[in-house]
């Protein structure tokens, strides 16, 4: 029974993938039962035994979003790093997945999930609520060892962490890949660094000088 549910979660983020990659050929417009069962190599009905409609094919791509953001969160967890280590790491795997899936912007703010469906955007908002909580964990952890600026809210410090994240990969996607978002948040990182750092009163004073 174990094996079967393992089977049916593959072929449901195989399905997600794929619908995620027609999007950005087809837009979400175009987004078919039957052009995703040619994608995954499957007839139309295989994809009806796991969603029964389009709307819960798009569902599927938020979970699958979720998952990347969620399983990018986990591994930089077990990096034996300081928290600015580990923001500055999972800065780099966020644009990555986002690269690696280049019509997430396009599904994100599509009528279908920002204005159509509002339990869609209920749902989107959850889990963009949900990464900003793990953002300000990392934040709190950074504070208790004392490499981040304990006076600052961590909350407000996971907004302007994403804010490093969002311009950058539209300006990506809107440039058909020409923008270097990587290469942008690698020069921005240093900036948003000095901001929440803690320094020590003589590190302090070199700066002012």
């Amino acid at each position: 029974m174990a094996a079967e549910k393992q089977t049916t979660e593959v072929r449901q983020d195989e399905i997600a993938r794929a619908a995620l990659e027609l999007v950005g050929t087809v837009g979400m417009k175009g987004l078919s039962m039957a052009a995703i069962a040619r994608k995954v190599g499957i007839v139309p009905s295989g994809i009806y035994r796991h969603f029964s409609s389009k709307d819960d094919v798009i569902d599927a791509i938020l979970d699958y979003l979720q998952r990347g953001l969620s399983g990018n969160v986990r591994a930089i967890a077990l990096l034996e790093v300081t928290a600015l280590e580990r923001l500055h790491s999972l800065l780099m795997k966020h644009i990555d997945l986002v690269r690696q899936n280049k019509s997430i912007p396009v599904v994100v703010f599509s009528t279908e999930v920002y204005n159509g469906s509002p339990h869609r955007r209920v749902k989107l908002r959850g889990i963009i609520e949900a990464y900003l909580a793990e953002i300000a964990a990392m934040v709190g952890q950074g504070q208790l060892e004392g490499s981040i600026r304990e006076a600052l809210d961590p909350k407000a410090v996971a907004v302007m962490f994403m804010g490093l994240v969002q311009p950058s990969t539209i300006l990506w996607h809107l440039s058909a890949g020409e923008y270097d978002a990587m290469k942008q948040a690698e020069t921005a990182w240093p900036i948003f660094c000095s901001a929440i750092e803690r320094r020590t009163p003589s590190e302090r004073k070199v700066i002012m000088e």
